[in-house]
């Protein structure tokens, strides 16, 4: 069976991002930008959107980042605000080998 590549997902570039960062806290840019198929520079948009809007916070531990995921805040667009972050990572992301 042929492989395709997806012409469309049913995640937005941030949730994958986020799917990213859950998956691995301590993730680069560069993995980031490979996982999901963009530029670094449109990555690094990316963690920052999501950093000033509360659902990661980043802390610089030597040369590298550490994430962490607030998973109680709600998912963004109306239709899924009654649902949080961590419901939906829950569902689609392995957990970090760093976390229990």
């Amino acid at each position: 069976m042929a492989t395709e590549t997806a012409s469309w997902t049913f995640l937005t570039n941030h949730g994958h991002v986020l799917v990213c960062i859950a998956t691995n806290t301590e993730v680069r840019i560069s993995e980031i930008a490979d996982q999901v198929g963009i530029g670094e520079r449109a990555a690094q948009g990316i963690v920052t959107d999501l950093v000033e809007g509360g659902y990661v916070t980043r802390t610089r531990v030597g040369r590298r980042n550490h994430y962490v995921v607030n998973t109680d805040l709600p998912l963004r667009h109306p239709l899924e605000r009654d649902h949080a972050i961590g419901e939906l990572l829950r569902a689609v992301a392995s957990p970090s080998p760093a976390e229990d």
